[in-house]
Protein backbone atom coordinates (compact mmCIF):
# COMPACT_ATOMS: atom_id res chain seq x y z
CA UNK A 1 0.00 0.00 0.00
CA UNK A 2 1.23 3.48 -0.84
CA UNK A 3 1.19 5.42 2.84
CA UNK A 4 1.37 8.82 1.13
CA UNK A 5 -2.57 8.06 0.28
CA UNK A 6 -5.89 7.90 2.57
CA UNK A 7 -7.90 4.68 1.24
CA UNK A 8 -10.45 6.97 -0.49
CA UNK A 9 -7.44 8.93 -2.54
CA UNK A 10 -6.71 4.84 -2.87
CA UNK A 11 -9.71 4.30 -4.39
CA UNK A 12 -10.35 7.14 -6.69
CA UNK A 13 -6.81 6.12 -7.91
CA UNK A 14 -7.82 2.62 -9.03
CA UNK A 15 -10.99 4.60 -10.73
CA UNK A 16 -8.77 6.77 -12.95
CA UNK A 17 -6.91 3.01 -13.61
CA UNK A 18 -9.85 2.20 -14.49
CA UNK A 19 -11.40 4.63 -16.75
CA UNK A 20 -8.06 4.96 -18.59
CA UNK A 21 -9.11 0.77 -19.13
CA UNK A 22 -12.48 1.78 -20.88
CA UNK A 23 -10.27 4.15 -23.38
CA UNK A 24 -11.84 7.45 -22.08
CA UNK A 25 -9.12 10.45 -21.12
CA UNK A 26 -9.73 11.65 -17.44
CA UNK A 27 -8.06 14.59 -18.64
CA UNK A 28 -8.89 15.73 -22.28
CA UNK A 29 -6.66 18.84 -24.11
CA UNK A 30 -10.02 19.68 -26.17
CA UNK A 31 -12.14 22.69 -25.47
CA UNK A 32 -15.52 21.98 -24.13
CA UNK A 33 -18.22 24.51 -25.55
CA UNK A 34 -20.77 26.05 -23.15
CA UNK A 35 -23.84 27.76 -24.09
CA UNK A 36 -25.33 27.89 -20.91
CA UNK A 37 -24.98 28.44 -17.05
CA UNK A 38 -27.21 27.12 -14.22
CA UNK A 39 -28.54 30.42 -13.50
CA UNK A 40 -29.96 30.94 -17.43
CA UNK A 41 -31.96 27.94 -16.47
CA UNK A 42 -33.13 28.25 -12.92
CA UNK A 43 -33.97 32.29 -13.39
CA UNK A 44 -35.25 32.10 -16.92
CA UNK A 45 -36.24 28.98 -17.31
CA UNK A 46 -39.37 28.73 -20.47
CA UNK A 47 -40.36 25.69 -22.17
CA UNK A 48 -38.45 24.18 -25.27
CA UNK A 49 -35.65 27.16 -24.68
CA UNK A 50 -33.10 24.73 -23.80
CA UNK A 51 -33.55 22.37 -26.11
CA UNK A 52 -30.15 21.48 -26.84
CA UNK A 53 -27.47 22.95 -24.09
CA UNK A 54 -24.01 22.22 -23.20
CA UNK A 55 -22.63 22.55 -19.76
CA UNK A 56 -20.07 22.34 -17.45
CA UNK A 57 -19.62 21.95 -13.93
CA UNK A 58 -18.73 19.79 -10.94
CA UNK A 59 -20.71 16.88 -9.13
CA UNK A 60 -21.26 17.70 -5.94
CA UNK A 61 -23.89 14.79 -4.70
CA UNK A 62 -25.07 11.55 -6.55
CA UNK A 63 -28.15 9.49 -5.76
CA UNK A 64 -27.72 6.25 -8.17
CA UNK A 65 -31.37 4.36 -7.96
CA UNK A 66 -31.24 1.74 -10.62
CA UNK A 67 -31.58 2.58 -14.08
CA UNK A 68 -31.80 6.21 -13.74
CA UNK A 69 -30.14 8.35 -11.32
CA UNK A 70 -29.56 12.09 -10.32
CA UNK A 71 -26.40 14.18 -9.76
CA UNK A 72 -26.43 17.66 -8.97
CA UNK A 73 -23.64 20.17 -11.24
CA UNK A 74 -22.00 23.06 -9.54
CA UNK A 75 -20.99 26.15 -11.86
CA UNK A 76 -19.68 29.46 -10.86
CA UNK A 77 -23.76 30.80 -10.55
CA UNK A 78 -24.99 27.68 -8.63
CA UNK A 79 -26.35 24.02 -8.67
CA UNK A 80 -28.59 22.52 -11.12
CA UNK A 81 -30.07 18.87 -10.79
CA UNK A 82 -29.32 16.95 -13.93
CA UNK A 83 -31.43 13.69 -14.60
CA UNK A 84 -29.36 10.68 -16.31
CA UNK A 85 -31.37 7.52 -17.25
CA UNK A 86 -29.56 4.49 -18.66
CA UNK A 87 -30.85 4.18 -22.31
CA UNK A 88 -30.73 7.60 -23.09
CA UNK A 89 -26.75 7.66 -22.20
CA UNK A 90 -26.41 4.72 -23.41
CA UNK A 91 -29.20 4.32 -26.95
CA UNK A 92 -27.46 0.57 -27.83
CA UNK A 93 -26.34 -2.33 -26.71
CA UNK A 94 -23.62 -1.46 -24.35
CA UNK A 95 -24.69 -0.20 -21.51
CA UNK A 96 -21.04 0.80 -20.24
CA UNK A 97 -20.92 4.40 -19.89
CA UNK A 98 -23.67 4.27 -17.72
CA UNK A 99 -23.05 0.97 -15.69
CA UNK A 100 -19.66 1.21 -14.78
CA UNK A 101 -18.57 4.35 -15.84
CA UNK A 102 -21.43 6.89 -14.16
CA UNK A 103 -22.69 4.49 -11.20
CA UNK A 104 -19.04 3.42 -10.08
CA UNK A 105 -16.32 5.35 -11.36
CA UNK A 106 -17.10 9.17 -11.42
CA UNK A 107 -17.19 10.91 -8.09
CA UNK A 108 -18.62 13.84 -6.32
CA UNK A 109 -16.02 16.57 -6.79
CA UNK A 110 -15.28 15.06 -10.45
CA UNK A 111 -15.70 17.87 -13.53
CA UNK A 112 -17.49 16.86 -16.15
CA UNK A 113 -19.64 18.37 -19.20
CA UNK A 114 -22.85 17.67 -19.79
CA UNK A 115 -25.12 17.83 -22.92
CA UNK A 116 -28.97 17.37 -23.25
CA UNK A 117 -32.15 19.72 -22.74
CA UNK A 118 -33.65 21.46 -19.44
CA UNK A 119 -37.87 20.24 -18.15
CA UNK A 120 -39.33 20.39 -15.23
CA UNK A 121 -39.37 17.35 -12.95
CA UNK A 122 -42.93 16.05 -11.27
CA UNK A 123 -42.26 17.65 -8.26
CA UNK A 124 -41.86 20.85 -10.43
CA UNK A 125 -37.80 21.16 -9.87
CA UNK A 126 -35.83 22.83 -13.16
CA UNK A 127 -33.25 19.92 -14.31
CA UNK A 128 -30.86 18.78 -17.09
CA UNK A 129 -32.08 15.51 -18.76
CA UNK A 130 -28.86 13.94 -19.78
CA UNK A 131 -27.80 12.60 -23.05
CA UNK A 132 -23.91 12.99 -23.25
CA UNK A 133 -21.78 12.88 -20.37
CA UNK A 134 -18.02 13.89 -21.03
CA UNK A 135 -15.64 13.50 -18.04
CA UNK A 136 -13.29 16.68 -17.96
CA UNK A 137 -11.39 16.36 -15.00
CA UNK A 138 -11.26 13.49 -12.13
CA UNK A 139 -10.87 14.63 -8.78
CA UNK A 140 -8.34 13.09 -6.69
CA UNK A 141 -9.01 14.09 -3.18
CA UNK A 142 -12.31 14.00 -1.51
CA UNK A 143 -14.64 16.82 -0.61
CA UNK A 144 -15.75 18.15 2.49
CA UNK A 145 -19.26 17.21 2.12
CA UNK A 146 -21.82 20.34 3.60
CA UNK A 147 -25.29 18.85 3.81
CA UNK A 148 -28.32 20.97 4.61
CA UNK A 149 -31.60 20.17 6.20
CA UNK A 150 -33.98 22.70 7.22
CA UNK A 151 -31.50 25.61 6.54
CA UNK A 152 -28.82 24.61 8.91
CA UNK A 153 -25.46 23.16 7.26
CA UNK A 154 -23.84 19.75 8.71
CA UNK A 155 -20.21 18.76 7.98
CA UNK A 156 -19.65 22.54 6.76
CA UNK A 157 -16.16 22.97 5.86
CA UNK A 158 -15.70 25.80 8.80
CA UNK A 159 -12.12 25.50 10.59
CA UNK A 160 -10.34 28.50 9.51
CA UNK A 161 -7.25 27.37 8.97
CA UNK A 162 -7.93 25.05 6.64
CA UNK A 163 -9.97 27.26 5.00
CA UNK A 164 -7.26 30.03 4.70
CA UNK A 165 -4.81 27.12 3.54
CA UNK A 166 -7.12 25.50 1.08
CA UNK A 167 -9.11 28.18 -0.15
CA UNK A 168 -9.40 26.11 -3.63
CA UNK A 169 -11.46 23.97 -1.46
CA UNK A 170 -13.24 26.76 0.89
CA UNK A 171 -14.42 28.27 -2.47
CA UNK A 172 -15.80 25.10 -4.22
CA UNK A 173 -17.71 24.05 -1.17
CA UNK A 174 -18.87 27.31 0.54
CA UNK A 175 -20.98 29.95 -2.06
CA UNK A 176 -21.12 33.08 -0.08
CA UNK A 177 -17.29 32.77 0.02
CA UNK A 178 -17.46 33.04 -3.65
CA UNK A 179 -19.71 35.79 -3.56
CA UNK A 180 -17.25 37.60 -1.14
CA UNK A 181 -14.97 37.60 -3.65
CA UNK A 182 -17.25 38.49 -6.54
CA UNK A 183 -18.05 42.02 -4.05
CA UNK A 184 -14.48 42.41 -3.73
CA UNK A 185 -14.30 43.10 -7.50
CA UNK A 186 -17.37 44.75 -7.51
CA UNK A 187 -15.85 47.44 -4.99
CA UNK A 188 -12.49 47.92 -7.12
CA UNK A 189 -13.91 48.36 -10.52
CA UNK A 190 -16.83 50.91 -9.30
CA UNK A 191 -14.06 52.57 -7.41
CA UNK A 192 -11.91 52.62 -10.34
CA UNK A 193 -15.33 53.65 -12.28
CA UNK A 194 -15.58 56.54 -9.90
CA UNK A 195 -11.66 57.81 -10.42
CA UNK A 196 -11.81 57.19 -14.67
CA UNK A 197 -15.37 58.64 -15.00
CA UNK A 198 -13.32 62.03 -13.56
CA UNK A 199 -10.19 61.62 -15.83
CA UNK A 200 -7.40 60.52 -13.29
CA UNK A 201 -4.85 58.24 -14.62
CA UNK A 202 -4.12 55.03 -13.32
CA UNK A 203 -0.69 53.81 -13.01
CA UNK A 204 1.82 51.51 -11.82
CA UNK A 205 4.72 52.32 -9.66
CA UNK A 206 7.91 50.20 -8.53
CA UNK A 207 7.22 47.21 -5.83
CA UNK A 208 11.20 47.01 -5.27
CA UNK A 209 12.36 50.14 -4.08
CA UNK A 210 15.81 51.27 -2.75
CA UNK A 211 13.84 53.40 -0.03
CA UNK A 212 11.31 52.25 1.79
CA UNK A 213 8.96 55.65 1.76
CA UNK A 214 5.48 57.29 1.86
CA UNK A 215 4.60 55.71 5.16
CA UNK A 216 6.26 55.13 8.51
CA UNK A 217 6.36 51.21 9.03
CA UNK A 218 9.24 48.05 8.91
CA UNK A 219 9.97 47.01 5.59
CA UNK A 220 10.79 44.01 4.25
CA UNK A 221 14.28 43.73 2.48
CA UNK A 222 15.85 41.61 0.14
CA UNK A 223 18.85 41.50 -2.09
CA UNK A 224 19.48 42.31 -5.39
CA UNK A 225 22.25 40.10 -7.28
CA UNK A 226 22.68 41.41 -10.55
CA UNK A 227 23.10 45.36 -9.18
CA UNK A 228 24.35 43.75 -5.58
CA UNK A 229 22.07 46.34 -3.63
CA UNK A 230 19.58 45.70 -0.64
CA UNK A 231 16.21 46.79 -1.85
CA UNK A 232 12.64 47.12 0.19
CA UNK A 233 9.14 46.04 -0.75
CA UNK A 234 7.37 49.10 -0.92
CA UNK A 235 5.36 50.00 2.13
CA UNK A 236 3.33 52.45 0.20
CA UNK A 237 3.31 54.20 -3.02
CA UNK A 238 3.50 57.53 -1.92
CA UNK A 239 6.24 59.21 -3.03
CA UNK A 240 6.00 57.83 -6.54
CA UNK A 241 2.57 59.28 -7.42
CA UNK A 242 3.40 62.53 -6.10
CA UNK A 243 6.63 62.37 -8.42
CA UNK A 244 4.34 62.03 -11.31
CA UNK A 245 2.34 65.37 -10.23
CA UNK A 246 5.42 67.01 -10.03
CA UNK A 247 5.45 65.17 -13.78
CA UNK A 248 2.56 67.37 -14.88
CA UNK A 249 -0.10 64.72 -14.49
CA UNK A 250 -3.01 66.27 -13.09
CA UNK A 251 -4.29 62.75 -11.45
CA UNK A 252 -3.31 59.60 -10.72
CA UNK A 253 -4.13 56.60 -8.48
CA UNK A 254 -2.98 52.93 -8.15
CA UNK A 255 -4.71 49.70 -6.43
CA UNK A 256 -0.91 48.93 -4.60
CA UNK A 257 0.40 45.63 -3.15
CA UNK A 258 2.05 47.23 -0.25
CA UNK A 259 3.92 44.93 2.35
CA UNK A 260 4.68 45.76 6.30
CA UNK A 261 6.78 43.19 8.22
CA UNK A 262 4.35 43.90 11.21
CA UNK A 263 2.26 42.18 13.23
CA UNK A 264 -0.94 40.19 12.22
CA UNK A 265 -4.44 40.33 14.07
CA UNK A 266 -7.61 40.17 12.52
CA UNK A 267 -7.52 43.22 10.64
CA UNK A 268 -3.24 43.13 9.79
CA UNK A 269 -2.24 40.78 6.79
CA UNK A 270 1.47 42.19 5.91
CA UNK A 271 0.76 41.90 2.67
CA UNK A 272 -2.27 44.64 1.55
CA UNK A 273 -4.00 46.30 -0.93
CA UNK A 274 -4.21 50.36 -1.21
CA UNK A 275 -6.01 52.61 -3.16
CA UNK A 276 -3.81 55.85 -3.04
CA UNK A 277 -5.10 58.98 -5.21
CA UNK A 278 -3.44 62.54 -5.56
CA UNK A 279 -4.93 65.12 -7.14
CA UNK A 280 -3.27 68.42 -7.72
CA UNK A 281 -4.86 72.17 -7.61
CA UNK A 282 -6.84 70.24 -4.41
CA UNK A 283 -6.45 70.80 -0.38
CA UNK A 284 -7.57 67.76 2.48
CA UNK A 285 -10.97 69.90 2.13
CA UNK A 286 -11.64 69.04 -1.25
CA UNK A 287 -10.72 65.43 -0.73
CA UNK A 288 -13.19 65.07 2.62
CA UNK A 289 -15.81 65.85 -0.36
CA UNK A 290 -14.57 63.58 -2.74
CA UNK A 291 -14.07 60.82 -0.25
CA UNK A 292 -17.80 61.30 1.15
CA UNK A 293 -19.11 61.36 -2.58
CA UNK A 294 -16.55 57.76 -3.67
CA UNK A 295 -18.10 55.93 -0.61
CA UNK A 296 -21.45 56.61 -1.02
CA UNK A 297 -21.63 55.99 -4.27
CA UNK A 298 -19.07 52.65 -4.02
CA UNK A 299 -21.99 51.59 -1.42
CA UNK A 300 -24.92 52.06 -3.77
CA UNK A 301 -23.61 50.25 -6.53
CA UNK A 302 -22.72 47.35 -4.43
CA UNK A 303 -25.19 47.34 -2.13
CA UNK A 304 -28.03 48.94 -3.28
CA UNK A 305 -28.03 51.03 -0.75
CA UNK A 306 -25.56 53.51 1.06
CA UNK A 307 -26.65 51.91 4.55
CA UNK A 308 -24.36 49.15 5.69
CA UNK A 309 -25.07 46.50 8.64
CA UNK A 310 -21.68 46.14 10.65
CA UNK A 311 -21.84 43.99 13.43
CA UNK A 312 -24.69 45.34 15.39
CA UNK A 313 -24.37 48.75 13.45
CA UNK A 314 -26.46 50.18 11.02
CA UNK A 315 -23.40 52.17 8.93
CA UNK A 316 -24.79 55.18 6.55
CA UNK A 317 -22.02 56.46 4.29
CA UNK A 318 -24.42 59.36 2.75
CA UNK A 319 -22.64 62.36 3.72
CA UNK A 320 -22.06 64.66 5.13
CA UNK A 321 -19.60 62.80 7.71
CA UNK A 322 -18.46 64.44 11.05
CA UNK A 323 -15.21 66.01 11.01
CA UNK A 324 -13.34 66.20 14.43
CA UNK A 325 -9.90 67.92 15.02
CA UNK A 326 -8.01 64.67 16.77
CA UNK A 327 -6.84 66.83 19.86
CA UNK A 328 -10.48 67.72 20.37
CA UNK A 329 -11.46 64.05 20.07
CA UNK A 330 -8.48 63.21 22.68
CA UNK A 331 -9.98 65.53 25.07
CA UNK A 332 -13.75 64.68 24.30
CA UNK A 333 -12.42 61.05 25.52
CA UNK A 334 -10.13 61.38 27.99
CA UNK A 335 -10.89 64.67 29.39
CA UNK A 336 -7.02 65.35 28.92
CA UNK A 337 -6.20 68.93 27.10
CA UNK A 338 -2.76 67.61 25.21
CA UNK A 339 -2.52 70.79 23.13
CA UNK A 340 0.72 71.98 23.61
CA UNK A 341 2.29 69.48 25.49
CA UNK A 342 5.48 68.29 25.47
CA UNK A 343 7.20 64.37 25.50
CA UNK A 344 7.27 64.82 29.31
CA UNK A 345 3.76 65.40 29.99
CA UNK A 346 2.35 63.51 27.15
CA UNK A 347 4.08 59.92 29.11
CA UNK A 348 2.81 61.68 32.12
CA UNK A 349 -0.53 61.50 30.63
CA UNK A 350 0.08 58.23 29.16
CA UNK A 351 0.63 56.62 32.74
CA UNK A 352 -2.58 58.33 34.07
CA UNK A 353 -4.47 56.73 31.59
CA UNK A 354 -2.81 53.47 31.87
CA UNK A 355 -1.32 53.67 28.12
CA UNK A 356 2.03 51.45 27.71
CA UNK A 357 4.72 53.04 26.04
CA UNK A 358 8.20 52.66 24.94
CA UNK A 359 11.46 54.77 25.50
CA UNK A 360 11.86 55.25 21.92
CA UNK A 361 8.79 56.82 21.19
CA UNK A 362 8.53 60.60 20.26
CA UNK A 363 5.72 63.07 20.73
CA UNK A 364 4.00 61.71 17.15
CA UNK A 365 3.76 58.14 18.50
CA UNK A 366 2.66 59.02 21.88
CA UNK A 367 -0.16 61.20 21.19
CA UNK A 368 -0.73 58.65 18.11
CA UNK A 369 -0.64 55.78 21.16
CA UNK A 370 -3.56 58.16 23.44
CA UNK A 371 -5.73 58.60 20.28
CA UNK A 372 -5.73 55.09 19.15
CA UNK A 373 -6.33 53.23 23.18
CA UNK A 374 -8.72 55.77 23.72
CA UNK A 375 -10.65 57.44 20.98
CA UNK A 376 -10.97 55.13 18.53
CA UNK A 377 -13.19 52.60 19.60
CA UNK A 378 -15.94 55.13 19.85
CA UNK A 379 -15.99 55.95 16.60
CA UNK A 380 -18.79 54.15 14.65
CA UNK A 381 -20.68 56.49 11.77
CA UNK A 382 -18.08 57.27 9.44
CA UNK A 383 -16.19 60.07 10.83
CA UNK A 384 -12.84 62.52 9.98
CA UNK A 385 -10.86 62.85 12.31
CA UNK A 386 -8.75 65.74 11.19
CA UNK A 387 -6.24 68.22 11.81
CA UNK A 388 -3.26 65.59 13.24
CA UNK A 389 -0.31 67.06 15.16
CA UNK A 390 2.86 67.70 12.83
CA UNK A 391 4.77 64.67 14.46
CA UNK A 392 2.55 62.42 12.98
CA UNK A 393 2.42 63.66 9.67
CA UNK A 394 5.85 63.79 8.53
CA UNK A 395 4.76 64.03 4.48
CA UNK A 396 1.78 66.64 5.27
CA UNK A 397 1.66 70.34 4.47
CA UNK A 398 1.33 72.28 7.70
CA UNK A 399 -2.30 73.94 8.90
CA UNK A 400 -3.23 77.20 7.45
CA UNK A 401 -4.43 78.66 10.54
CA UNK A 402 -1.96 76.58 13.23
CA UNK A 403 1.19 75.83 12.44
CA UNK A 404 2.05 73.05 14.99
CA UNK A 405 -0.92 71.03 13.49
CA UNK A 406 -1.52 69.58 9.63
CA UNK A 407 -3.84 69.44 7.08
CA UNK A 408 -4.05 65.53 7.14
CA UNK A 409 -7.72 63.80 7.62
CA UNK A 410 -8.58 59.49 8.66
CA UNK A 411 -11.97 58.70 8.06
CA UNK A 412 -12.63 55.79 10.56
CA UNK A 413 -16.25 53.68 10.31
CA UNK A 414 -16.85 51.05 13.47
CA UNK A 415 -13.91 52.37 15.58
CA UNK A 416 -11.81 51.32 12.42
CA UNK A 417 -9.60 53.78 9.86
CA UNK A 418 -10.10 52.95 6.22
CA UNK A 419 -8.77 55.94 5.02
CA UNK A 420 -5.96 58.59 5.55
CA UNK A 421 -5.40 61.99 3.43
CA UNK A 422 -3.53 64.96 3.70
CA UNK A 423 -2.93 68.18 1.79
CA UNK A 424 0.51 67.42 0.36
CA UNK A 425 4.07 68.66 1.51
CA UNK A 426 5.20 70.55 -1.63
CA UNK A 427 7.71 72.38 0.11
CA UNK A 428 11.08 70.92 -0.48
CA UNK A 429 12.90 72.03 2.19
CA UNK A 430 10.58 71.88 5.11
CA UNK A 431 10.22 68.09 3.87
CA UNK A 432 13.69 67.62 4.29
CA UNK A 433 13.38 69.43 7.69
CA UNK A 434 10.55 66.48 8.19
CA UNK A 435 12.91 63.52 7.01
CA UNK A 436 15.62 64.69 9.27
CA UNK A 437 13.60 64.45 12.77
CA UNK A 438 12.50 61.16 11.39
CA UNK A 439 16.22 59.88 10.97
CA UNK A 440 16.40 61.45 14.84
CA UNK A 441 13.75 58.95 15.49
CA UNK A 442 15.46 56.17 14.15
CA UNK A 443 18.72 56.61 15.84
CA UNK A 444 16.46 56.70 18.99
CA UNK A 445 15.11 52.90 18.20
CA UNK A 446 12.35 53.61 16.41
CA UNK A 447 12.64 51.50 13.47
CA UNK A 448 9.19 52.46 11.80
CA UNK A 449 10.84 56.09 10.93
CA UNK A 450 11.46 57.14 7.59
CA UNK A 451 14.28 56.97 5.24
CA UNK A 452 15.31 60.34 4.20
CA UNK A 453 14.86 59.69 0.31
CA UNK A 454 16.93 62.85 -1.62
CA UNK A 455 15.45 62.08 -5.16
CA UNK A 456 12.16 62.83 -3.72
CA UNK A 457 13.24 65.94 -2.27
CA UNK A 458 14.96 66.60 -6.03
CA UNK A 459 11.69 66.28 -7.73
CA UNK A 460 9.90 68.53 -5.11
CA UNK A 461 12.34 71.26 -6.30
CA UNK A 462 11.36 71.22 -9.55
CA UNK A 463 8.09 72.16 -8.22
CA UNK A 464 4.57 70.30 -7.37
CA UNK A 465 1.59 72.31 -7.78
CA UNK A 466 -1.05 72.49 -4.49
CA UNK A 467 -1.94 68.82 -4.66
CA UNK A 468 -4.40 66.65 -2.03
CA UNK A 469 -3.64 62.79 -1.72
CA UNK A 470 -5.87 59.89 -0.34
CA UNK A 471 -5.22 56.26 0.59
CA UNK A 472 -7.69 53.82 1.50
CA UNK A 473 -7.25 50.62 2.63
CA UNK A 474 -9.39 48.14 0.32
CA UNK A 475 -9.23 45.07 2.53
CA UNK A 476 -10.65 46.83 5.62
CA UNK A 477 -13.00 48.62 2.81
CA UNK A 478 -14.04 45.22 1.83
CA UNK A 479 -14.22 43.58 4.98
CA UNK A 480 -17.23 46.16 6.06
CA UNK A 481 -19.20 46.20 3.02
CA UNK A 482 -19.19 42.01 3.02
CA UNK A 483 -19.88 41.37 7.10
CA UNK A 484 -16.28 39.79 6.93
CA UNK A 485 -14.92 39.60 10.93
CA UNK A 486 -11.55 39.14 9.87
CA UNK A 487 -9.29 40.07 6.46
CA UNK A 488 -7.80 37.03 5.74
CA UNK A 489 -11.81 36.32 4.85
CA UNK A 490 -11.54 38.99 1.96
CA UNK A 491 -7.76 37.87 0.77
CA UNK A 492 -7.54 34.87 -1.57
CA UNK A 493 -4.49 33.53 -0.01
CA UNK A 494 -3.60 35.28 3.27
CA UNK A 495 0.03 34.67 5.27
CA UNK A 496 0.38 31.61 7.23
CA UNK A 497 2.81 29.45 9.26
CA UNK A 498 3.66 26.86 7.23
CA UNK A 499 2.05 23.27 7.77
CA UNK A 500 3.43 21.23 10.57
CA UNK A 501 4.78 17.94 9.17
CA UNK A 502 2.28 14.90 10.61
CA UNK A 503 4.22 13.06 13.34
CA UNK A 504 3.91 9.47 12.37
CA UNK A 505 5.83 6.43 14.56
CA UNK A 506 7.83 4.37 13.56
CA UNK A 507 6.74 0.70 13.01
CA UNK A 508 8.16 -0.96 16.02
CA UNK A 509 6.03 1.53 17.69
CA UNK A 510 2.91 -0.49 16.93
CA UNK A 511 4.56 -3.90 16.75
CA UNK A 512 5.27 -3.25 20.22
CA UNK A 513 1.01 -3.19 21.51
CA UNK A 514 0.75 -6.21 19.25
CA UNK A 515 -0.14 -5.29 15.91
CA UNK A 516 0.96 -6.77 12.85
CA UNK A 517 3.57 -4.98 10.91
CA UNK A 518 0.97 -6.34 7.78
CA UNK A 519 -1.52 -4.29 9.45
CA UNK A 520 0.53 -0.63 10.35
CA UNK A 521 -0.51 0.69 6.75
CA UNK A 522 -3.93 -0.23 7.19
CA UNK A 523 -4.35 1.94 10.84
CA UNK A 524 -2.54 4.32 9.40
CA UNK A 525 -4.43 4.26 6.46
CA UNK A 526 -7.20 5.41 9.02
CA UNK A 527 -5.55 8.37 9.79
CA UNK A 528 -3.90 6.56 13.18
CA UNK A 529 -0.43 8.15 12.70
CA UNK A 530 0.47 7.13 16.30
CA UNK A 531 -0.14 4.54 18.44
CA UNK A 532 -1.73 7.09 21.02
CA UNK A 533 -4.16 8.39 18.46
CA UNK A 534 -6.06 4.73 18.89
CA UNK A 535 -6.44 5.41 22.95
CA UNK A 536 -9.93 7.07 22.61
CA UNK A 537 -11.20 4.26 19.61
CA UNK A 538 -13.91 2.28 19.94
CA UNK A 539 -12.45 -1.17 19.51
CA UNK A 540 -15.65 -2.67 17.87
CA UNK A 541 -15.74 0.41 15.26
CA UNK A 542 -12.25 -0.03 15.03
CA UNK A 543 -12.27 -3.77 14.22
CA UNK A 544 -15.02 -3.32 11.57
CA UNK A 545 -13.13 -0.49 9.60
CA UNK A 546 -10.01 -2.63 9.60
CA UNK A 547 -11.72 -5.69 8.67
CA UNK A 548 -14.00 -3.10 5.53
CA UNK A 549 -10.88 -1.50 4.21
CA UNK A 550 -8.86 -4.93 4.19
CA UNK A 551 -12.19 -6.05 2.16
CA UNK A 552 -12.31 -3.09 0.01
CA UNK A 553 -9.16 -2.62 -1.23
CA UNK A 554 -8.42 -6.76 -1.88
CA UNK A 555 -5.38 -6.70 0.54
CA UNK A 556 -5.65 -10.30 1.20
CA UNK A 557 -4.91 -9.74 4.68
CA UNK A 558 -5.79 -12.28 7.71
CA UNK A 559 -8.56 -9.99 9.76
CA UNK A 560 -8.05 -9.92 13.51
CA UNK A 561 -9.92 -11.35 16.06
CA UNK A 562 -12.03 -8.16 17.99
CA UNK A 563 -10.10 -9.34 21.11
CA UNK A 564 -6.99 -8.52 19.36
CA UNK A 565 -8.05 -5.01 18.67
CA UNK A 566 -9.03 -4.44 22.10
CA UNK A 567 -5.65 -5.58 22.95
CA UNK A 568 -4.31 -2.54 20.65
CA UNK A 569 -6.17 0.06 21.91
CA UNK A 570 -5.60 -0.74 25.52
CA UNK A 571 -1.99 -1.42 25.22
CA UNK A 572 -2.62 2.50 23.51
CA UNK A 573 -3.92 3.69 26.53
CA UNK A 574 -1.07 2.75 28.42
Amino acid sequence: MNQDYSEQELIRRNSLNEIAKLGIDAYPAAEFEINVATMDILDFYIPDKYNDLSIAGRIMAKRVMGNASFFELQDEYGRIQVYVKRDDLCPGEDKTMYNTFFKKLLDIGDIVGVKGYAFITQTGEKSIHCTEIILLAKSLRVLPIVKEKDGQLFDAFTDPEQRYRMRYVDLIVNAQVRETFAKRTQIINAMREYFNHRCYLEVETPVLQSIPGGATARPFITHHNALDIPLYLRIANELYLKRLIVGGFPGVYEFSRNFRNEGMDRTHNPEFTCLEIYVAYTDYRWMMTFTEKLFAEVTEVVNQSTQVCIGDHTIDFEGPYRRLPMLDAIKEYTGYDITGMDEQQLREVCAALDIKVEASMGKGKLIDAIFGEKCEHHLIQPTFIIDYPIELSPLTKKHRDNPALTERFELFVCGKEICNAYSELNDPIDQLERFKEQMKLKEKGDDEAMFIDYDFIRALEYGMPPTSGMGIGIDRFVMMLTGAASIQDVLFFPQLRPEKPVAVDKPEVYISAGIPEDWIPVVQKLGYNTLASLANLNPAKLFNDLCGINKKMKLNLKNPSPENVKDWVEKAKS
